[in-house]
């Protein structure tokens, strides 16, 4: 029998507003192995702390109960209280009396109840436990950092700053991500391209980091501090190591129809193309759907035409393997298409645009060269209509119940640099509300309103109609109480953003976790906000959530900051709550092997002694550096032989035991 002490935390009036925290160290004092029992208002406090070490070392305890909050929390905490008192850190269990119990009880007696039984099976486990060490495996000093826009961009360059070796992996042809499309950038109206352009110049030319442009990740596989990861670099029919980003072969090209994904599918490039003047890197891309040489064998004039010779055909699809201590998602955002909102009539009019596409169209290396022209005759617009919170806080199958941030300053953004260039120009703002929390972003907005003469009107747009070479817009004026009637040009539609379409298959691929909407799942949304809930996987910029570039930057040097932590130390304690076998129950059916999500458990022939006789039989071994302790195996084993330190079957049943009791 274990000697065991039972620490009750009130957690201020969180957990002691409705449970009787004295009842339930004095019911829990009678348990069988109980030595001690108290509470105490904070028990993760310094004082609380030193209550437990003291208790252990009085005591000479050999297990610990805490009933506190959930071990997400604070479990690291105590088990390091523990451990510094002489515990062996893996005797501490944690009964969530907070989260399960006292935050959804109003009854005090229910509460208090309950705490007790929670207490009970935990003290029945810890009766079970027994001392656990964690084994240490290696570090790979070497970083992957998935998405190439400003979040990935600045991840990479803080962690190669450190002295460490990153690879950033990107889908497109060249790094930049949205950032790259952008003409200016709130509150301060810099110029995007002068802002990122260097980031991107210093990435390419750091010595420690690499650059897999046109590229995506396949698999991976391992764990914390030995990922194995295969990348896919995407045949461009171009050798870049030959390419001189020229440009010739791009204006010889006789297919020039290609719709241009950069500038929103608002212009066309050739066959072979580079996304824009800055890219990084500068090299030119095939586009094979459309290439006559590709698909039909005739043509090669951007062969003849380009001096490196660095144009091939024949290229294929290559796999890069390549090892990493962690792993940084930056995946990023895309804009939702505005098609199921048949009330702008988005599909219906040329002239209804989303936010982004008026980007494309306001700057200077856009498809009209920085002239705002409408897209449907090339007129000059004289009155646009911007419309906020298009698929934002929409509680429809379409839209995303989330606010996205960003779309109330990007719209003040566009209403003040139209007025600025365009003073002929009336622009109308409909919105439900102004969200300004930044720095200097409410009175950038006031800017917009007080001295550019932007109409805001508190309203939703019903409805808008296209009538001749006008769009009617029927809208409503909540503070003067009545019903508008816009004739536009123009009208800019703030789509929702959402998460880029990669990041589900990549969180499956990570085995990291995901929220209803798509964005990845911070560890703990305050205390680790940059980590998943992955050992080693970190998360940068709009992937974990909608924010603006400021904030995208911050996320990138904390996660940056992680991964130097973990990169930092030369090898790392593992988990030693993993799986083992019992070899002598083991069947050899190799369902446990079927189930492990990281490839942990193989299987081996061994020699028995049964009956005196020498018997081969086929058993599961199980890798403990590998194994990270999920238990699949242990519920897909059928003859029973498979079970986890820490949680096996009979400590797990004692819990139920002690419940039921």
């Amino acid at each position: 029998m274990q000697r065991i002490g039972v620490f009750v935390c009130w957690c201020g009036s969180n957990i002691a507003g409705t449970v009787d925290v004295h009842a339930v160290a004095e019911a829990l004092a009678n348990e069988p192995g109980v030595v001690f029992s108290t509470d105490y208002q904070y028990m993760c406090s310094e004082a609380g702390q030193n209550i437990i070490k003291n208790a252990i070392k009085e005591h000479k305890l050999s297990g610990a109960v805490i009933c506190s909050c959930s071990p997400r929390m604070h479990e690291a905490t105590f088990r390091k209280t523990a451990a510094s008192a002489g515990l062996n850190p893996y005797m501490v269990e944690i009964a969530n009396i907070r989260e399960q119990d006292s935050w959804i009880h109003k009854d005090r007696a229910e509460a208090t109840e309950k705490a007790i039984i929670l207490g009970r099976a935990a003290v029945a486990k810890v009766n079970l436990n027994t001392p656990l060490e964690a084994g240490e495996t290696p570090v790979t000093k070497r970083a992957l950092v998935i998405g190439g826009g400003i979040a990935g961009i600045q991840t990479a360059l803080d962690i190669a700053d450190a002295g460490f070796e990153v690879d950033i992996v990107e889908k497109k042809p060249t790094i930049g991500g949205k950032m790259a499309q952008l003409d200016k950038t709130f509150p301060t109206l810099d110029c995007a391209a002068c802002i990122l352009t260097p980031k991107m110049v210093d990435a390419a030319q750091h010595e420690k980091i690499k650059i897999y442009a046109y590229s995506e990740v396949e698999d991976v596989s391992g764990f914390v501090g030995n990922f194995t990861v295969q990348i896919r670099k995407k045949a461009r029919y171009v050798n870049a190591d030959l390419c001189t980003g020229c440009g010739e072969c791009t204006e010889k090209c006789p297919q020039k129809k290609v719709p241009n994904e950069f500038n929103m599918g608002m212009d066309y490039h050739r066959a072979i193309y580079i996304p824009f003047a800055q890219a990084v890197p500068k090299v030119a891309t095939i586009d094979p759907d459309y290439c006559m040489m590709l698909k039909t064998g005739k043509c090669g004039v951007c062969s003849k035409v380009c001096g490196a010779k660095a144009i091939d055909y024949t290229q294929k699809d290559e796999i890069v393997e390549e090892k990493y201590g962690a792993i940084v998602v930056a995946t990023g955002y895309e804009q939702i298409k505005p098609d199921k909102f048949g009330e702008y009539s988005y599909n219906k009019s040329k002239d209804v645009v989303t936010s982004l596409e008026y980007e494309r169209l306001m700057n200077a290396a856009g498809p009209t060269n920085g002239v705002l022209l409408r897209p449907s005759d090339g007129k000059h617009p004289h009155t646009i209509v911007f419309v906020q919170c298009v698929g934002s806080r929409d509680t429809r199958e379409c839209g995303k119940e989330y606010c996205s941030k960003i779309c109330c300053m990007y719209t003040a953004k566009h209403a003040m640099l139209t007025r600025e260039k365009y003073p002929d120009t009336e622009v109308y703002v409909f919105y439900i509300d102004v969200r300004t929390p930044g720095k200097g972003f409410d009175e950038f907005y006031r800017r917009a309103v007080e001295q550019y003469g932007v109409h805001y009107i508190k309203g939703m747009v019903g409805r808008v109609a296209p009538e001749g070479d006008k769009l009617k817009v029927f809208a409503s004026d909540l503070i003067a109480n009545e019903q508008l009637t816009l004739d536009a040009d123009m009208v800019v539609l703030a789509a929702a953003i959402e998460p880029d379409k990669s990041a589900r298959p990549l969180a499956t691929l990570l085995r990291a976790s995901m929220d209803t909407n798509d964005f990845f799942t911070e560890a703990h949304p305050k205390l680790r906000p940059v980590e998943s809930p992955t050992a080693g996987v970190f998360l940068s910029g709009v992937c974990q959530g909608p924010k603006d570039i400021p904030e995208t930057v911050s996320q990138a040097g904390a996660a940056a900051a992680k991964v130097i932590g973990l990169l930092a130390k030369d090898s790392l304690k593992g988990n030693p709550c993993v799986a083992s076998s019992d070899e002598m129950l083991c069947n050899g059916c190799s369902a446990c092997e079927k189930v492990c999500p990281y490839g942990a458990i193989t299987y081996l022939d061994k020699e028995f002694r049964i009956a005196g006789k020498t018997v081969v039989r086929r058993v599961s071994s199980v890798n403990p550096a590998v194994c990270q302790g999920c238990g699949a195996c242990t519920v897909a084993c059928p003859s029973g032989a498979m079970d986890l330190k820490g949680f096996s079957n009979r400590q797990i049943m004692s819990e139920v035991d002690a419940i039921c009791k």
